[in-house]
C-alpha cells in the first residue's frame, strides 16, 4: 500500500463515484483523496499531527491542502499559529498563509464524503493511509484528533482499543509512544452553536505543547 492514495483512488466505492460526479460539476477543483501536509522540513521533522475527518467539499476537496478553502480552518490555522505550531507565510509554496512548524495535517479519511458522513468501511479502509502517515512520522510524540471519528480511527491505527481510550474533548491518553490529545472539531457549526469556543480550544493545544516538553 501506498504512503497517500493515488488521484484515482477507487478503494471506497461511494467516495469514487461522488469525486467524479464534483469533478463534472467543478472541473477545476482538487475533486481527489487530499494528502496529509507535511511542513517543509518532511515527515522526519514532525513532532505534532493533527487528524481530522475528512476534506471538506468546498474547502480541502477543492484546494487540495487539508482544512484550507473554507471556515473549519481558520480557528485551526490561528490557533496553531498561537501556540508556536505555525506561522504566517505569504509565500507558501502550498498556496495558502501557513507555514507549519514540527506539524502535519491529515483527515481519517482522505476523500470528501457525501454529506460529510463516511460510513465504517471507508473509514477502515482508509485508515492504512492514517497508518503509513503515523509511521513516516519518526519523530511523533503528540496527536490532535478532531472529532470523535478522526479519535477513534487514531486510536486504532495506533492498535488500541477505543473502549480503553474513549473520546472526550481535552481528554489526553497515551499509547505506543505518543500521547492523544481529542478535541471537538473545528466545524463551523460546532462553533456556531458553542460546542467549541476560542478557549476550549486554545485548552487541547497547551495540552499539546506540555506533552511535547514533557515527552
Amino acid at each position: 500500500m501506498k504512503n497517500e492514495p493515488d488521484h484515482d483512488c477507487g478503494l471506497c466505492p461511494r467516495l469514487r463515484r461522488f469525486s467524479l460526479q464534483n469533478r463534472e460539476e467543478f472541473p477545476d477543483w482538487h475533486n481527489g483523496p487530499v494528502n496529509t501536509w507535511y511542513p517543509f522540513a518532511g515527515a522526519s521533522s514532525v513532532r505534532l499531527l493533527i487528524v481530522g475527518l475528512a476534506p471538506g467539499l468546498c474547502g480541502a476537496n477543492r484546494t487540495g491542502i487539508p482544512f484550507t478553502g473554507d471556515e473549519s480552518g481558520n480557528l485551526l490555522f490561528e490557533t496553531l499559529k498561537r501556540h508556536g505550531f505555525a506561522a504566517t507565510d505569504g509565500t507558501s509554496s502550498a498556496g495558502n498563509l501557513y507555514r507549519l512548524q514540527e506539524t502535519a495535517i491529515t483527515n481519517a479519511v482522505r476523500c470528501v464524503p457525501p454529506g460529510n458522513k463516511p460510513v465504517g468501511a471507508e473509514i477502515n479502509t482508509c485508515r492504512t493511509f492514517l497508518i503509513n502517515t503515523i509511521s513516516r512520522c519518526s519523530a511523533l510524540k503528540v496527536v490532535v484528533t478532531l472529532g470523535k471519528i478522526a479519535h477513534d480511527s487514531t486510536i486504532r491505527a495506533l492498535g488500541g482499543k477505543v473502549a480503553q481510550h474513549p473520546f472526550a474533548h481535552a481528554a489526553g491518553t497515551g499509547l505506543a509512544g505518543v500521547h492523544v490529545v481529542s478535541s471537538y472539531h473545528c466545524s463551523r457549526y460546532n462553533i456556531n452553536t458553542g460546542r467549541l469556543t476560542q478557549d476550549m480550544f486554545d485548552t487541547v493545544f497547551e495540552k499539546a505543547a506540555q506533552a511535547l516538553v514533557i515527552r
